[in-house]
């Protein structure tokens, strides 16, 4: 397996750049035109903001042994089959000799309604890797050893996402783990209970201000669920794969 350390973080604050400052072309294009969406939906639109990590993936993919595998980013070829539905739109998928290596979701959440969005993209998690599985286990990719899944969210590191919340179960308790939690918090839970459940190889979730435009920066939850992890990850996954 290949991780140029100094390279990797690197290439990571390059793509935190991008993330902003692609939401902020975006929504100063949509400005222009005199068609922009309300709110936040502005900066989202034109699809482009996570571009700087899928081009860390490729990366990894070429540095692990894999540089002639096809590593798709089109939408028109990134759809996989499901189980319970008949085809599922991917961010990232990397197939080699026909088989499928990798599968990646990149999603965001910028604020202000981080109560709503945060259950969207978890039962969005949940019903995706579940389908996923289940079409592997069908038979929908051909006999092949389990690919790599991969979950990777970007937060706005705001007061919002870091304030405790207080929630309302009325018949029973909350499990004491969410109790008190930031929105922050609470994807970190998710995302370790991801890979703990073997939905995801790996899930990761990143916190990055808004000024992060000029300076690429972002901080990481907890260990299992930092950006290393997920990169490491995948690069022993396509180190593997490559071997074969």
């Amino acid at each position: 397996m290949t991780l140029d350390l100094q390279n990797y973080e690197r290439k990571a604050r390059e793509s935190v750049q991008a993330f902003w400052g692609n939401r902020e072309r975006a929504k100063q294009k949509q400005l222009e035109s005199g068609k922009a969406d309300r709110g936040e939906r502005a900066g989202v639109t034109a699809g482009k903001n996570m571009d700087g990590f899928i081009a860390l993936v490729l990366d990894l993919v070429h540095a692990n042994g894999l540089a002639n595998a096809e590593v798709y980013q089109r939408r028109a070829v990134l759809t996989l089959p499901g189980y319970f539905r008949p085809t599922k739109l991917w961010d990232v998928l990397v197939i080699n000799k026909g088989r499928l290596v990798a599968a990646v979701e990149l999603k965001s959440q910028v604020g202000p309604s981080f109560g709503n969005n945060f259950n969207n993209r978890t039962e969005e998690a949940l019903g995706t890797a579940h389908d996923f599985w289940t079409a592997y286990r069908k038979g929908a990719f051909g006999q092949q050893p389990r690919p790599f899944v991969g979950w990777l969210m970007m937060v706005e590191d705001a007061q919002q996402s870091r304030k405790a919340i207080l929630d309302r179960s009325p018949h029973f308790p909350v499990f004491r783990e969410f109790q008190g939690t930031s929105y922050l918090k609470r994807y970190d839970i998710l995302c370790q209970r991801l890979i703990q459940e073997q939905l995801y190889a790996a899930a990761s979730v990143l916190a990055s201000p808004r000024t992060a435009a000029q300076t690429g920066e972002f901080c990481e939850i907890s260990e299992l669920t930092g950006l290393k992890m997920f990169v490491t990850t995948l690069a022993g996954h396509i180190a593997a794969e490559a071997a074969r």
